[in-house]
């Protein structure tokens, strides 16, 4: 059970029952306890809220929280304090209104009504601001009291008009109260408003395993040296769909055009010797974005884990429960070396090289003599087989047996592996690892360092490996997708789709169809690769009717939009109904499929009384693998995919591991099999389906944990 705390308004009232509806959808068979308080801002309708403390809404419940009274509250969340009390942690959660403010008139009266030197209740500096701007004439007067109270002021004529968030009237069925909304340039808001949050214990098991649900791990992206080319691709990436990007000084700034439009950008750049941001206020600025739920990028010069005090703001992150992923960077050190032809290891020259600073903290000069060179960790390369060679010598040469070491297979690949231990146990350690791993790349870490990982495990699905199993028009979203859940993603597409390009007859006249039926991203990919190569104009297209939003955004991907597609049930079924509803008989069109999706869609139309043409557009061929990766959760989205899997790796494959599926012919498939299915997708989505595998999985440690 949770005893969840609340202010005793309405407003407050109603936001936590919404927030205990939802999650009571997400965690069948919890009970919430609800225990409305009152605060100081509650007692005090005195204090002009533009000169308020920052816990005047917060602290009583606060306090309960620290006492044991409470396990979270619920507030609004620009109601919650930029320094949250001792003790105490918070998340923001993803339910969110309309953040814009609104001007609120008397009962009746319209805008042309405002008198020209009106009376306006206002609550906020930035409120007073804007009203100044639109009302220069205007007496700016402090409100106080709740929602209700506000309008019953507003009605009983002591204001002409009052500055509100139209969230808080949207949330109690006011919104018919709103004059007008005004818009966020005119008028920005904070950024919790139309948010609500969830504040609790600092450690509390049960709420830092919900928050995983909410949160997205903070990237820390290498951005290279010099120039933008150096970074990585997957580091691009993440600059392309973040929210917040807090950079170093020393990058390309091209990387910076690499982010969206609204992303916010947050210099913290520091030079040797002096800062423009104290690592501590950069280190809060980082958990402060993660908790409220935005993508955040950390945007490092060079190599983020040499001499980019990665640590410091990881271990603030593990701390807390946060997830985080690092993506390395091209460092000065590979540039200046690979790049230039002074090659750090050139065979019958050099066999190795130190890697040290020059500086220590406050820019000094540090020790970079023979005795603290010899205690730098040591990276054997291309170590495999020699493993127990090396660390014999070692021990010979006098490292100490309890040295920290460890052995990295395969590192930087979905494969990736590692060994830790010591350097009296490594051996023994690595004995064990199969044989196969070996023909991979293996590095062996000696030193200290090696007695460091980073935690990580912190997202919903706890750094889980997952295998996706989808074609190539839907790997990468799902990739991506598991990264924001914390997971590894395995990406094996089963199926490689190949454009029939025999047989082309309807490609001459498709102005003779009224509509063109794709049911598959990857019949839109498909599509667009044979219009590409047969050079077809593409106003030359009927109307194009999909089979639901996966296809339509694939649609959209090429700068294409659907021009129809069932409301709900997105399959072969929905797109029945609704042609059954929408269609006139002797309309012709054209069902575009692969080869292993048969005819019935299409015989199911023409009863409808459609003159169809059925052409098989791509075929699905199966991929094989030279080997099977490691891996602890399968996601499927086709029969075809599973059968696929099956063929090359069997049933065993599978044993022991979770597994979900979009409903529909992988849910069949599987079930053929008996392969026992954990998670069934709600809609045949990527989101959907990686959503309820993330969802399971902290339904699954929470039942564990109590």
């Amino acid at each position: 059970m949770f005893s969840v705390g609340t202010r005793r308004s309405n407003l407050a009232q109603v936001q936590t029952r919404q927030v205990i509806e939802r999650l009571g959808r997400l965690l069948p068979g919890w009970i919430f306890e609800v225990h409305p308080l009152s605060s100081p801002g509650d007692r005090d309708r005195v204090t002009d809220l533009r000169e308020s403390p920052a816990d005047f809404f917060t602290r009583d419940l606060d306090e309960a929280i620290r006492r044991g009274d409470l396990d979270f509250a619920v507030h609004s969340a620009k109601d919650m304090p930029d320094t949250m009390t001792p003790g105490l942690d918070w998340f923001w959660l993803p339910w969110r209104e309309d953040p814009r403010d609104c001007l609120v008139l008397p009962a009746g009266m319209t805008s042309a009504g405002i008198p020209p030197r009106p009376r306006i209740g206002v609550s906020s500096k930035r409120r007073e601001d804007y009203c100044r701007r639109r009302f220069p004439d205007a007496q700016l007067l402090p409100i106080r009291g709740n929602i209700e109270d506000r309008l019953a002021q507003l009605d009983a004529g002591r204001f002409d008009a009052i500055i509100m968030a139209g969230a808080a009237l949207s949330r109690l069925g006011l919104a018919s109260r709103i004059s007008e909304w005004i818009s966020h340039d005119e008028l920005p808001t904070p950024p919790g408003q139309g948010a609500l949050g969830l504040s609790f214990r600092v450690g509390d098991a049960r709420l830092l395993r919900l928050r995983t649900l909410f949160v997205r791990p903070v990237v820390f992206v290498g951005a290279g040296v010099g120039r933008a080319g150096m970074c990585t691709a997957e580091g691009l990436a993440a600059l392309a769909a973040c929210d917040v990007c807090l950079h170093d000084a020393l990058i390309d700034p091209a990387l910076l055009a690499r982010l969206p439009p609204n992303a916010e950008r947050i210099d913290a750049g520091k030079r040797a010797g002096g800062t423009s941001h104290a690592q501590a206020e950069i280190t809060d600025l980082i958990l402060r974005y993660a908790r409220q739920g935005r993508r955040v990028v950390r945007l490092k010069g060079g190599d983020p884990g040499i001499f980019g005090r990665l640590a410091e703001e990881t271990e603030a992150l593990e701390t807390l429960g946060l997830p985080f992923r690092v993506v390395p960077g091209v460092s000065s050190l590979n540039a200046a070396t690979t790049g230039t032809g002074m090659l750090l290891t050139r065979r019958g020259v050099s066999q190795g090289f130190c890697v040290i600073t020059a500086r220590a903290a406050g820019g000094k000069l540090a020790d970079v003599s023979a005795p603290a060179r010899s205690r730098l960790p040591v990276v054997f390369f291309m170590a495999g087989s020699t493993v127990p060679c090396v660390v014999e010598q070692l021990l010979r040469d006098g490292w100490s047996p309890s040295t920290p070491a460890a052995v990295v297979v395969a590192a930087g690949t979905d494969d990736e592996a590692v060994v830790s231990g010591t350097l009296k146990n490594l051996a023994s350690r690595v004995d064990m690892v199969d044989e196969e791993s070996f023909e991979r790349p293996v590095l062996l870490i000696c030193g200290d360092v090696a007695g460091y990982r980073f935690r990580g495990n912190l997202g919903a699905l706890r750094g889980k490996r997952v295998l996706l199993t989808f074609s190539e028009a839907l790997i990468e979203r799902a990739a991506q997708q598991v990264r924001d859940c914390g997971g590894v993603p395995v990406s094996r597409p089963m199926l490689h789709l190949a454009p029939c390009m025999e047989g082309l007859s309807w490609l001459r006249d498709l102005r003779q169809y009224d509509w063109l039926a794709l049911t598959s991203p990857s019949a839109v990919d498909c599509l667009m690769k044979t219009l590409r190569l047969t050079k077809t104009d593409l106003r030359r297209l009927p109307r194009l009717l999909v089979a639901g939003p996966e296809t339509a955004a694939r649609l959209e991907a090429s700068g294409l939009q659907a021009d129809a597609q069932p409301a709900a049930d997105f399959g072969s079924a929905g797109l029945l109904e609704w042609a059954r509803r929408n269609l006139r008989a002797g309309e012709r069109v054209l069902r575009l499929r692969s080869n292993r999706a048969g005819a019935g869609l299409a015989n199911s139309l023409r009863e409808f009384g459609l003159r169809v043409d059925d052409v098989v557009l791509y075929r699905n061929d199966p991929v094989r693998y030279e080997r099977r990766p490691r891996f602890d959760m399968a996601v499927f989205a086709s029969g075809s995919g599973v059968e696929s899997l099956l063929a090359q790796w069997g049933q065993e494959a599978l044993t022991g591991k979770i597994v979900a599926t979009f409903p529909g012919s992988a849910c069949a498939a599987l079930s053929k099999a008996g392969v026992p299915i954990d998670v069934v997708s709600p809609e045949p989505t990527v989101e959907a389906c990686l959503g309820a595998l993330a969802l399971h999985e902290v339904r699954r440690s929470l039942e564990e944990e109590t």
